[in-house]
């Protein structure tokens, strides 16, 4: 099966293959919608040969779709039909950072950070891929993790004390989370000078590998419906490499 890789990000959306693993980059941000994306894909993979596709998308998902708008994207993605604007091609949504996590993961338990435009964040606990959705929660002084670690915090405090907060939150999360190791990606991590033991730095082509691998013979794609007061949530259970 040939797969086409949609990383949905909040600068660029990018775009690979099975067959053509350097991805391809189409500018996204705030004016960006679903459609907008749909069309930009089709017109830039024309040529292209692909059965099915997987789209890292930034937010929660569940059911093959997303369930609630992108923070740094223009609203239009929950109720969009993608299958149709697909040609009716199988499509299989998962969080972005679940999906880098899965092409990055090395067995045990793994957090995923992903410091790009905003902060994106997974678990893998013994094969079990868990999406998170740290980056909004309260960090300090009125801040977000995210506004301290994301593109902002980076821009807004410098690379150094950026660096020191990156350092930091890793070592909070990793001990809350009881992770045996964390793999940082994202477009801003190559920023890092040197990482502690324990910490890994993710390949570009992660979230390419994490994308193609929704769709191998070993990995088995569920969604449960919430409970009261739970979050819905894509569960991906897929074996260690």
């Amino acid at each position: 099966m040939k797969v086409l890789v949609l990383d949905v990000g909040g600068t660029h959306i990018k775009v690979a293959s099975t067959d053509i693993r350097i991805p391809i980059k189409i500018v996204s941000g705030p004016t960006m919608d679903a459609k907008a994306m749909v069309d930009q894909v089709i017109a830039s993979t024309a040529k292209w040969e692909y059965d099915a596709i997987s789209i890292g998308y930034p937010g929660p998902v569940g059911h093959d779709r997303p369930l609630s708008e992108p923070h740094n994207l223009a609203p239009g993605w929950v109720n969009f039909n993608y299958q149709k604007a697909f040609a009716g091609k199988p499509i299989r949504f998962i969080n972005d950072a679940a999906m880098q996590a899965l092409g990055g993961y090395q067995g045990g338990r793994m957090l995923f950070l992903g410091t790009g435009t905003g902060l994106g964040s997974a678990m893998i606990f013994d094969g079990v891929v868990v999406p998170l959705e740290l980056a909004h929660l309260p960090y300090k002084k009125g801040r977000t993790y995210e506004e301290y670690i994301g593109l902002g915090g980076l821009e807004r405090r410098g690379r150094k004390r950026w660096r020191k907060s990156v350092l930091t939150i890793i070592e909070l999360l990793k001990a809350g989370l009881v992770c045996d190791y964390v793999l940082l990606g994202g477009g801003n991590a190559k920023l890092m000078k040197k990482l502690p033991k324990g910490v890994l730095l993710g390949a570009n082509s992660n979230a390419i590998d994490g994308g193609i691998a929704l769709w191998k013979d070993d990995a088995v794609v569920t969604s449960r419906t919430p409970g009261k007061g739970e979050a819905p949530d894509s569960v991906i259970l897929a074996k260690p490499n």
